[in-house]
């Protein structure tokens, strides 16, 4: 049975988002008239979701609150048992794979060039975020300036080619080289931090990349940009903006696959245990005889590795690149794809890239409210998935007499 009480609370909620929504929601100035224009349907619409959504909320998760089931509730498990069952039942597990490879391989086919366009973006944050979840993710090192390194790699691209004509294919590998370096000179000073001040210092770390190539106007063109970078080269081959847009698709195809390869090898590699024991409690990592040092460095100069070559891609994709294409923005995006798809996880990352990037496109008809869309998917995924889309599994060796099972 509704208690007043429940409703009560739900018409607080409802009030509380109605407060919250009205600047976005309300008030919209005319620019063209200059005069304000006040959407009070729309502050109606917003009160009567919330209370709908607050007061179902209290109901269909009321039994639950006061039986103190949560923490035994099966719901983890079972997702974690469906996750297990699709990994290892390969008669299910690559039929999907496979079917997704070939809908990858014939998109630049079937759909137009500016669709192929937003999917090579969507690769290049997939390629990111895998990244950033070696730090993050595995790690559990907090990098808000991760966006420096992609910086660093974009402009290592164009300066090289400007000054020297060197191309693309011996930058990428110099521009992933230099940002590994960039991540050794950032981890070295924060050896010793970790959680809030760390995510502090990364910040700041970002902060300054940015603001050196956008004042120092001799090395970097400041704030006017770098322009004409040239695209990749398919063996000397003359081709049109169509078929370096189709090219530089598969082109990022590869580098994902082969980022995907390398982050798994990684992930259950000695280094990578490494990362994961450093992630759930440093002081034990530390106790058990693991370089501490060395393994922080170690994520740090890897993560920063696939940001510089990321920045390669963008930076021959656009043919333009300025300071204003590197913010705290691009860090938090990258940042939201590894803990909306789930931090450790390889396909929660993939997952994560692609609704971050495709949807805002897909859904322009919304972009007045995009921002705050944005911020409910991600406090409702906090809220009912906190581990992310596709969450992380976890090894377990179970022995039994002679025979170690992994299951």
């Amino acid at each position: 049975m509704v208690s007043l009480e429940e409703i009560k609370k739900s018409l607080l909620t409802c009030i509380w988002f109605m407060f919250l929504t009205f600047p976005i929601m309300v008030i919209r100035v005319n620019t063209v008239q200059k005069v304000i224009e006040w959407r009070w349907i729309n502050m109606l619409l917003v009160g009567v979701a919330g209370f709908i959504l607050s007061f179902f909320w209290r109901n269909l998760f009321r039994e639950k609150g006061k039986t103190g089931t949560e923490k035994q509730s099966p719901a983890k498990t079972d997702n974690i048992s469906i996750f297990q069952k699709i990994r290892e039942d390969r008669k299910r597990f690559l039929p999907v794979v496979a079917l997704f490879g070939c809908f990858m391989i014939a998109f630049p086919l079937v759909f137009s060039l500016y669709q192929t366009n937003i999917m090579t973006t969507a690769l290049i944050y997939v390629m990111l975020g895998l990244g950033l979840n070696i730090v993050v993710g595995l790690a559990g090192l907090l990098d808000l300036g991760y966006v420096a390194f992609y910086a660093v790699g974009a402009y290592s691209y164009a300066l090289l080619n400007h000054h020297f004509g060197i191309g693309f294919w011996t930058a990428l590998p110099l521009s992933g080289l230099l940002s590994a370096l960039f991540g050794i000179l950032l981890g070295y000073p924060v050896l010793r931090l970790r959680g809030d001040y760390l995510a502090i210092v990364t910040l700041g770390f970002g902060e300054i990349i940015r603001l050196i190539l956008e004042n120092w106007n001799e090395f970097s063109f400041g704030p006017s940009g770098i322009a004409n970078i040239p695209r990749p080269g398919f063996f000397g081959m003359e081709m049109s903006l169509k078929g370096h847009t189709i090219y530089l698709y598969y082109l990022m195809i590869l580098l994902v696959l082969f980022t995907i390869f390398v982050v798994n090898r990684l992930q259950n590699s000695r280094i990578g245990r490494a990362w994961i024991a450093l992630r759930e409690d440093e002081i034990a990592c530390q106790a058990m005889g693991i370089d501490k040092a060395r393994t922080k460095l170690t994520a740090f100069a890897l993560g920063a590795t696939w940001a510089g070559m990321g920045g390669v891609v963008f930076a021959a994709k656009t043919t333009f690149i300025n300071p204003a294409s590197f913010t705290i923005w691009e860090s938090i995006i990258i940042l939201c794809i590894v803990v909306l798809g789930g931090m450790g996880s390889i396909i929660g990352v993939i997952s994560g890239a692609m609704i971050l990037i495709l949807l805002p496109e897909y859904l322009r008809a919304f972009s007045e409210y995009r921002m705050l869309i944005f911020g409910i998917v991600l406090v409702v995924m906090m809220i009912f998935r906190p581990g992310g889309i596709i969450p992380d599994i976890r090894r377990v060796y179970k022995y039994k007499g002679k025979e170690t099972r992994m299951i």
